[in-house]
């Protein structure tokens, strides 16, 4: 390596590949898109795992639904707003609760 001119090329050759090294690291596909990504894939996780909690939430009212006729017919008689002989019920109006106002 006594060559100037091949001391030169090897130095621009290394320069140039650390320089597009540079820019493809801190590029679109470089390591903030990575991180971005693993932030993303963290999100949709948890976002699955509140999904899968209300999907159990939901199966088990649903086997207490089918198994307890007297949830049924409670659950019925609120949805339907029916009531038996004899009862009465009340519906509140709380338009006014100022914990109901957006």
């Amino acid at each position: 390596m006594r060559n100037p001119a091949l001391k030169t090329a090897y130095a621009i050759v290394i320069l140039g590949c650390v320089a597009y090294a540079f820019v493809e690291l801190e590029g679109p596909n470089g390591i903030p898109a990575l991180l971005a990504k693993r932030h993303q894939v963290a999100e949709y996780q948890q976002k699955n795992q509140e999904i899968l909690r209300e999907n159990v939430q939901k199966e088990q009212r649903i086997e207490r639904l089918e198994n307890n006729p007297i949830e049924q017919e409670m659950e019925i008689r609120q949805r339907l707003k029916l009531a038996k002989p004899g009862e009465k019920i009340y519906i509140l109006d709380d338009t006014n609760n100022p914990a109901n106002k957006k």
